[in-house]
């Protein structure tokens, strides 16, 4: 065991004991490529560690001796090619093994990693290329993904390198080829190339609805920030197979298929889908029967459209989500089916879980559950006054000028100013709202930007999506305010229908007269549009500012 390194306390009696008495220790020292990686190695060198798979009967098996041994290897290729402590590598690989390989050896070297999405074009890779400086991207042999690094690579002073995984292509190096004549050995840095805690290790460029993207860093101590994630909230296992399903290029991948999991020795399950297919991914769990699983609320309610009781998913002991909140209707579903009730979180780009139905918490159906004991979490109002029960706040990490958290971001890479902005007074402002009962449950009401103000009313939209997703006509919806001339705002549905149920002005009607049943009449949809799906990011959260922008732009 690993944690026990870290964590001068592991078990804890109550959420009131863990809250109180949870602390992380910090070597200054810390390296995840070898304090976790090729420790695990050195104390079971036959441990599993990674079980991969796709949609093309591909599957292999790595222990964390396989993992240590290919991150050397990688680590030794990218040093020959100049690639040196604090020197930014971009990583575009969708969920291939090489994932892991490649960002552990970066790890070991102290560079710092960038992931990237599948979906960004040449404009995007040339702003994140400048704008991070970075010397090599390692690129999945993707069609679309390979024309925009191309396109993009003269475009940006600083990039030398265009590495590929998976085949080998004109123009690219060929990362299996290039790391097989490199030994598999690789020495600890010492002195100026050593790395410590608060180096940086990994960027997030993070999708704001204004302005450019910017750049969340982290530092080396960032991974046993997940040590909350992993162990108390997914509460994996050691030697039990975890599956999230996550994109490389998001920071749920980071919260759930690398750090916190590692660190506590569960094994991770990746099934490198070409498309999300429910049925498909059903039968992945059944097969290889997951012990816990972490997926978008999307996924699980595709999921629940299918016969979910065909599938044998008994080896499952939690079931987590995350990236939008639970409906009501969905925990109570899989309830029913699993006998499990969902372990909903929340958490941004910016760090770990940040509030979580951990394992010692009873979840109410659309609560997001209670604050982790890593940061001092309140409520607070628009002038920074703490909040009482039942008051609508932002979500704020406090009192990071006494203390600072670990696993939070250290600021905005190569960005001062902002970063003194916010980070540099009391309070971190995640601009996400909530509300808290008299049993300390927290309940999401929306981001900022995405609460409605209509004639006079403040709307979140999770209430009304909430509603309207009891209504069996409704698979998914996003509830977004539209312009009106006389309200300033009024509440849009767009919604995706249930398989058997056709728009019409019956059914909207129908959908309208139960959301005012269901909740305060006022916040009933105005405006309903059928879609045969809604935007989404790659990671499953849906894009409300996209619907938004059309909607201002008609």
């Amino acid at each position: 065991m690993l944690l026990d390194r870290y964590l001068p306390r592991i078990d804890f009696d109550s959420y009131e004991d863990f809250k109180e008495n949870f602390k992380i220790n910090v070597p200054e020292d810390f390296n995840f490529g070898f304090d976790i990686v090729d420790e695990w190695a050195k104390q079971e060198p036959d441990k599993l560690a990674l079980v991969w798979c796709n949609d093309h009967d591909e599957e292999r098996r790595f222990t964390f001796t396989d993992i240590k041994k290919l991150s050397n290897q990688a680590a030794n290729y990218f040093v020959s090619l100049g690639i040196q402590k604090g020197d930014v590598v971009m990583m575009i690989l969708r969920r291939r093994w090489e994932y892991w390989i490649c960002a552990v050896a970066l790890h070991k070297i102290g560079a710092t990693l960038i992931p990237g999405t599948l979906q960004l074009t040449t404009k995007d890779i040339v702003y994140r290329g400048n704008a991070a400086g970075v010397k090599a991207i390692i690129c999945v042999n993707d069609d679309f993904v390979m024309n925009q690094v191309n396109a993009a690579f003269p475009q940006i002073d600083t990039l030398q390198y265009k590495i590929m995984v998976a085949e080998k292509r004109e123009g690219w190096a060929y990362l299996e080829e290039e790391i097989a004549k490199f030994p598999d050995t690789f020495e600890r840095p010492t002195g100026e190339a050593a790395t410590r805690w608060d180096d940086i290790m990994l960027v997030y460029f993070t999708s704001g609805t204004t302005g450019m993207p910017k750049m969340v860093r982290h530092n080396f101590a960032h991974p046993l920030g997940h040590i909350i994630t992993a162990k108390y909230w997914q509460q994996v296992q050691e030697n039990k197979l975890h599956m999230s399903v996550s994109d490389s290029g998001w920071a749920k991948f980071g919260w759930g298929k690398i750090y916190g999991q590692w660190i506590c020795g569960a094994v991770i399950f990746c099934y490198d889908m070409d498309k999300f297919i429910p049925l498909k991914l059903l039968e992945k769990i059944s097969k290889y029967r997951i012990t816990t699983f972490c997926a978008p609320p999307t996924m699980y309610r595709f999921m629940l459209q299918e016969d979910m009781s065909k599938f044998d998913l008994s080896s499952i002991e939690n079931f987590c989500n995350a990236g939008e909140p639970l409906n009501p209707e969905v925990f109570r579903k899989i309830y029913d089916l699993t006998g499990l009730k969902m372990r909903e979180g929340f958490g941004q780009t910016e760090g770990p879980v940040l509030i979580a139905n951990f394992k010692w918490i009873d979840p109410k159906p659309g609560s997001t559950g209670k604050p982790s004991p890593l940061f001092n979490i309140q409520l607070l109002d628009s002038e920074g006054n703490l909040c009482d029960d039942g008051e609508e706040g932002t979500i704020s990490i406090c009192d990071i000028d006494k203390s600072f958290p670990v696993g939070l971001f250290t600021g905005y890479y190569k960005n001062p100013e902002l970063t003194e902005k916010v980070l540099g007074g009391k309070n971190y402002n995640t601009g996400d709202m909530a509300w808290r009962d008299s049993n300390g449950y927290y309940w999401f009401v929306g981001r900022n930007d995405d609460v409605i103000k209509c004639s006079g009313y403040r709307i979140g939209p999770f209430e009304v999506e909430s509603a309207l997703i009891e209504h069996p006509a409704v698979v998914e919806c996003a509830i977004t305010a539209a312009p009106d001339p006389i309200r300033g705002q009024v509440v849009k549905a767009t919604i995706v229908l249930a398989k058997g149920y056709t728009a019409s002005q019956e059914l909207t009607k129908e959908l309208q007269n139960h959301v005012k049943h269901v909740t305060a009449p006022y916040k009933y949809p105005r405006i309903i549009e059928y879609v045969d799906e809604l935007p989404k990011t790659l990671g499953g959260k849906i894009k409300r500012a996209q619907i938004r922008q059309k909607d201002h732009q008609k």
